[in-house]
């Protein structure tokens, strides 16, 4: 499963944590990835620490820029927010569905909070998903 947003930074991370730490607690054999269409420098601070508050550790992930040897790996492309910024939109590039988040970015805490829980509720979905193939 592969997760894809503009800078890497925000969305895309939360969700590639969430998919890991929880496929691995139900012990589903999901990998997820996540990667950029135009690489971030660093995390999102308030990514990190919103879930950090959900006891999932980010401190160890960095920004990764999107590669077509990630595509082909996924089973499943997801992008982040395509219908709140369509000029970067990873699904203008490939086939993916689109989750429509706001991104992270200059947000206040309580709204990156608010973009987590949408995000660890889709994350689910697609782990309860996989386990009924």
């Amino acid at each position: 499963m592969l997760f894809v947003c503009v800078h890497n930074a925000g969305r895309s991370q939360m969700a590639e944590a969430y998919a890991n730490h929880l496929a691995r607690d139900r012990g589903v054999g999901l990998v997820a990835e996540s990667a950029g269409t135009e690489g971030g420098k660093q995390l999102n601070p308030l990514a990190v620490q919103v879930m950090s508050e959900d006891g999932i550790d980010m401190t160890g992930q960095q920004p990764k820029l999107l590669t077509s040897e990630m595509v082909a790996r996924a089973d499943k492309v997801v992008s982040m927010g395509c219908g709140v910024d369509a000029s970067a939109c990873p699904a203008n590039f490939i086939l993916t569905e689109d989750w429509e988040l706001d991104d992270p970015a200059g947000q206040p805490i309580e709204k990156v909070r608010k973009i987590r829980d949408q995000i660890r509720a889709r994350v689910l979905t697609l782990i309860q998903e996989a386990v009924n193939q």
